[in-house]
């Protein structure tokens, strides 16, 4: 790890930060106190994703639906208006509805090839992102003469490694150049967020050999069509099985750094704070 011990990073002149955990657990609200604190660079790994490498993909599915309404479609055809994503680090809903849900077309769903393209194409560009962190992390110090950087990574990072392999070469390239910090939540946490999953179904990333099994589970146990499947009952059924998936996938990679618990991070109200608690997960690391 690019600090050894407590001291050395309470004493560094550069702190670097990677957060990852399930989405939900503090991963954004760290990033955004740091980020206030006027001497952090925050990157987000979402927000890369959903500009740099699948912007134009956004902006094109845009167009396509624009294109089929003959009034818009004149006016995109005779340049008169401008659709595009308008993303944020805040608003990450233009990628999120891009992925989108298998099922039936008619409740916006997407037919289930489409659908796995999609998960393809948010895989690469997820990789792609984190590898950019070494370039970020430059920028931030030499372009922008910030100090201390943190990437807030997407809550499916865990699906395009492979803690295991001690040459991942995404792992790899992260842990030479950030601290990685594995935002730990309890059974109740996770509760807690498939309630709110339940209440507002999203799109998310899904490992493919995991999806294709619930795909076909979900089709054997509901006995539909794809055609017919609700795209929303099919990702409220997945979305807790997602998190058991998940769970020790994550725990694999907080071999690469330090655990923190949701708990803590939510008692968190100030910069020193955050500092104090890393300090004390790798004291509790040792």
């Amino acid at each position: 790890m690019i600090y050894q011990d407590s001291k050395d990073w309470l004493n560094a002149k550069h702190k670097r930060v990677l957060l990852f955990g399930m989405s939900g657990l503090g991963k954004t609200h760290i990033s955004n106190m740091l980020r206030s604190s006027g001497n952090w660079f925050h990157y987000s790994v979402d927000y890369r994703i959903g500009t740099r490498y699948m912007g134009e993909l956004i902006a094109d599915s845009f167009k396509r639906k624009a294109m089929q309404i003959p009034y818009l479609r004149h006016l995109l055809m005779s340049d008169s208006i401008h659709i595009a994503s308008n993303i944020t680090f805040d608003n990450l809903s233009p990628l999120s509805t891009y992925l989108g849900k298998p099922g039936d077309q008619e409740k916006d769903g997407l037919g289930f090839e489409e659908y796995m393209q999609r998960q393809e194409e948010h895989r690469l560009a997820e990789i792609s992102a984190l590898m950019d962190t070494p370039h970020f992390i430059k920028r931030a110090d030499e372009l922008y003469q910030y100090d201390h950087f943190v990437c807030d990574s997407g809550g499916s990072i865990c699906e395009v490694v492979d803690p295991k392999d001690p040459d991942d070469p995404v792992l790899k390239c992260l842990a030479e150049n950030t601290l990685l910090v594995w935002i730990e939540g309890t059974k109740a946490h996770r509760k807690n967020l498939v309630e709110r999953f339940d209440r507002a179904p999203k799109p998310m990333y899904y490992q493919p050999e995991f999806l294709k099994q619930k795909w076909a589970d979900y089709l054997t146990m509901t006995d539909d069509d794809e055609a017919a499947v609700d795209p929303d009952n099919f990702v409220r059924w997945t979305y807790s099985q997602a998190l058991e998936h998940r769970q020790p996938r994550y725990a694999g990679i907080s071999k690469w750094g330090v655990t923190v618990s949701a708990d803590e991070v939510g008692a968190l109200r100030t910069l020193s704070d955050f500092e104090l608690l890393v300090a004390a997960a790798l004291e509790r690391r040792d």
